[in-house]
């Protein structure tokens, strides 16, 4: 079934949005550092592919979930959304763990 792949990552980057908005941790907070956190991180990854694929150490896996475009040899369409999707969702998870180790700090002051 192809496009599946792309399908379920275009899910969870809706999801991590709307948790990422709803509670405030990044891109509602400030988009413009937030989006180029997001692109530089990235593109280091991307980089980091393409070495691993000019070493010979990444290759691309067949699979009937890929929708089969290449964006260069054994670097497919769906990996720079999946680097896009790891680099948010990192922001936002530490973006939580800054916000809860605050709180537990304010806590452990007030008693």
């Amino acid at each position: 079934m192809p496009g599946l792949y792309l399908g379920a990552l275009l899910v969870s980057v809706l999801g991590v949005i709307l948790i990422d908005v709803r509670h405030r941790l990044a891109l509602a907070v400030a988009p413009g550092r937030a989006l180029l956190l997001i692109a530089s991180g990235t593109a280091f990854l991307l980089v980091w592919d393409l070495v691993g694929i000019a070493t010979g150490v990444f290759v691309r896996g067949d699979s009937p979930l890929l929708l089969g475009i290449d964006l260069a040899p054994h670097l497919p369409l769906e990996e720079p959304v999946f680097l896009a999707f790891l680099c948010h969702l990192t922001l936002v998870v530490h973006a939580m763990v800054v916000r809860l180790r605050k709180r537990r700090s304010r806590r452990q002051e007030a008693g």
